[in-house]
């Protein structure tokens, strides 16, 4: 059985990360946290694998899922960006070393890119702190079921200590373990989701609980810990208290889905959303930054009040098609047959054999206040149920450590005409400036 509640989220984080890509709107960091709830998904579902699977099979079938089209947008983006120059990038942010590409084949640590084309792999911080907690879950969700609530304050006594300074850690290293400090608590209250702790939390207390920790990140915003006013991206510590916030809330509210299943539109746009999450993730940027070239060249450069819409519509519709040239993968990825536009039901497995997943297994006990929506509901099945390829993965990102845009540039999004000073991805970046002065595009500062 799934739970399309969480897959709505899913489908809305997605888009909102887009939006604000292109834009660069600081305040929907604040409406809708979309990095920190796709996080608190994947926890979710992946504990609803370790309940059901061991953790090898587990951890496997997640990689499985989650490589292959990373691999595709590698095979395509590095030659790419190696004939437009990599190698002649000499004294640039990230200069060419043929040993850090094997992180395209094992991103646990950020795959690597040239400066000019910095939108390709700005994103795939979140490829490797995803694979981070796939690898710890099978340590942390035995953990939370046996001391549960208290271990939602570890990744923030973590943060506190990465405060103190670098202690002589690489940037990559300093930059992950931010990462994982400012999700992991989301990740862990995807573990409370799953086996019904949440649910049985009093709605009195969980909405106080909001009001603490989503007051404490708004406040330390306020404090102006962020660069350009109120976004969260900019300031981890405020994210990660936030976006937790957030979570803890979302996930205690559990709505019934019958009217949007009644939609026949909304539901199919759900269920491409998360059947193709990895593919829009990780073409995205690309999309955003083609939309200025293509308009030029297509002599439709001066849209006057248009250009919001027109813009915004091109880099969707880019983005679907990435969708029908390179989705295939996460299907070949599920060990299913491809599809070009899966917004219907699920395919057979190409195999004779089901495909083992985290996304088709039941739930198990379904905690209080979850609907019992039937898998295929508002989309007739044309083969074996089966989850969406893309488990877990939402799209977002943040700057790869080192990279910065010229100090001049301020905060502008991708999909801006005539130059490309870099992307407003969400997240945390080794700052590279002085003690208490934070690089750009980042939110936490060198206090060393």
């Amino acid at each position: 059985m799934r739970n399309r509640y969480l897959d709505l989220l899913r489908a809305v984080a997605i888009v909102r990360v887009i939006v604000y890509h292109h834009f660069g709107w600081a305040w929907l960091s604040i409406v809708f946290p979309a990095m920190g709830v796709m996080f608190a998904v994947a926890g979710s579902l992946t504990a609803a694998s370790l309940q059901r699977r061991s953790a090898g099979q587990v951890v496997t079938s997640r990689m499985r899922r989650l490589l292959p089209p990373v691999w595709l947008f590698g095979l395509i983006t590095v030659p790419a960006m190696l004939y437009t120059g990599w190698t002649s990038e000499v004294d640039g942010e990230h200069p060419f070393q043929p040993a850090t590409l094997l992180f395209w084949v094992l991103p646990l640590g950020d795959p690597p890119g040239s400066d000019q084309a910095a939108y390709v792999w700005d994103a795939l911080w979140y490829v490797r702190t995803y694979l981070w907690l796939v690898l710890l879950s099978p340590l942390l969700y035995p953990l939370f079921r046996r001391i549960g609530w208290p271990l939602l304050a570890v990744p923030l006594l973590l943060m506190m200590v990465l405060e103190r300074g670098d202690f002589g850690m690489p940037a990559g290293v300093e930059s992950a373990l931010w990462d994982l400090a400012t999700y992991g608590a989301c990740w862990i209250a995807g573990f409370a989701h799953r086996d019904g702790r949440l649910a049985r939390l009093r709605p009195g207390l969980a909405g106080a609980a909001f009001a603490v920790l989503a007051g404490t990140g708004l406040y330390w915003l306020w404090q102006g810990h962020a660069e350009t006013g109120w976004d969260l991206n900019e300031a981890s510590e405020a994210q990660a208290v936030y976006s937790l916030a957030f979570v803890l809330l979302a996930l205690r509210w559990q709505p019934p889905m019958d009217r949007i299943e009644r939609l026949r539109h909304a539901g199919q746009a759900i269920t491409l959303f998360n059947a193709r999450a990895v593919t829009i993730y990780l073409w995205h940027g690309v999309a955003i930054a083609a939309v200025w070239p293509i308009l030029e060249r297509t002599g439709m450069d001066d849209l006057g009040r248009l250009e919001a819409p027109v813009t915004l519509g091109v880099t969707f519709a880019i983005a679907g098609l990435a969708v029908l040239m390179f989705g295939w993968a996460e299907d070949l990825a599920a060990g299913r047959r491809p599809r070009l536009w899966p917004a219907g039901g699920d395919p057979a497995p190409a195999a004779s054999e089901p495909v083992a997943s985290a996304e088709a297994e039941p739930i198990g006990r379904v905690p209080a206040g979850w609907p019992e929506v039937p898998r295929d509901a508002a989309r007739p099945a044309t083969g074996t149920p089966g989850p969406p390829p893309g488990s877990g993965m939402p799209v977002a990102g943040r700057p790869v450590p080192g990279f910065s845009p010229p100090a001049d540039a301020g905060f502008r999004p991708v999909a801006q005409r005539h130059h490309y000073d870099g992307v407003p991805w969400a997240g945390h970046s080794a700052a590279t400036g002085g003690p208490n002065h934070p690089a750009p595009l980042t939110g936490h500062s060198d206090h060393s």
